[in-house]
């Protein structure tokens, strides 16, 4: 599976990417919402596991630019777990939240596969 990590904390970004890629996945990092627009205009991931809140863009901004996915899958990742993150319109079309931090890399590799389907 083509997955696209898009976070703007590259400790996540590389310990996904390892812990994916050890399972068989091509994976592709982005350090930001503008890179990883970018990333997924290029690449045409299967799956993009989303940071929240970035710097440059958040993932309301990424996922509006993203519009129609053609059939990408998203999974939201986010310290913060106000209203916002928890309430999400059914527009979003998300495949699930993960909490940060989190302390088992391997465990969030299983969430997801899992949400991937």
């Amino acid at each position: 599976m083509k997955i696209l990590v898009i976070d703007d904390e590259v400790l996540i970004t590389m310990s996904l990417k390892r812990a994916l890629e050890k399972r068989g996945h091509a994976v592709e990092v982005a350090n930001g919402g503008v890179q990883g627009l970018e990333a997924w205009r290029r690449i045409k991931p299967d799956l993009v596991v989303l940071d929240f809140i970035m710097p440059d863009m958040n993932a309301d901004q990424v996922l509006a630019e993203m519009g129609d996915r053609g059939g990408t899958k998203v999974i939201l990742m986010s310290a913060y777990l106000g209203e916002k993150t928890v309430e999400k319109p059914p527009s979003l079309q998300i495949e699930l939240f993960i909490k940060k931090p989190f302390e088992n890399i391997f465990d969030i590799c299983d969430l997801i596969e899992k949400a991937a389907g």
